[in-house]
């Protein structure tokens, strides 16, 4: 159903270093882009995430109660991209652990631009 969910970034080129670093964790890679927007994933047939420079140009911002969620795999996926977000500059959001025990494992940060991301496992890894 979602063909990708884009965040809005102020410096571009060094938010395509974020994320190529961070989503290379779980083998997603730079799949298309041009001037003011990348597109990460595995291929353009699976959702991906996008970062782009705003339409208008101006100042992004990141919503109050958005989040992107990312399926990072099992506990040890979500804490090894937790840890690399936290290497590349993001912030703690919420440390990784069971939300919902046995089903729901989740680690938040916010990048460098304040858009805030999950790492998880929904149901048994």
């Amino acid at each position: 159903m979602i063909a990708y969910t884009t965040l809005g970034v102020s410096d571009l080129d060094a938010a395509k270093i974020f994320y190529s670093n961070l989503l290379g964790v779980i083998g997603a890679e730079h799949v298309l882009g041009n001037e003011r927007i990348a597109l990460y994933g595995y291929d353009v047939s699976q959702p991906m995430l996008s970062i782009c420079i705003p339409y208008d140009e101006g100042e992004p911002s990141a919503g109050n109660g958005t989040m992107v969620a990312i399926r990072a795999g099992g506990p040890e996926d979500c804490d090894a991209l937790y840890a690399k977000a936290i290497e590349l500059g993001a912030t703690c959001d919420g440390p990784p652990g069971e939300r919902m025990p046995g089903f729901f494992y989740g680690a938040y940060v916010r990048d460098p631009d304040g858009n805030k991301l999950c790492f998880c496992q929904i149901g048994p890894s």
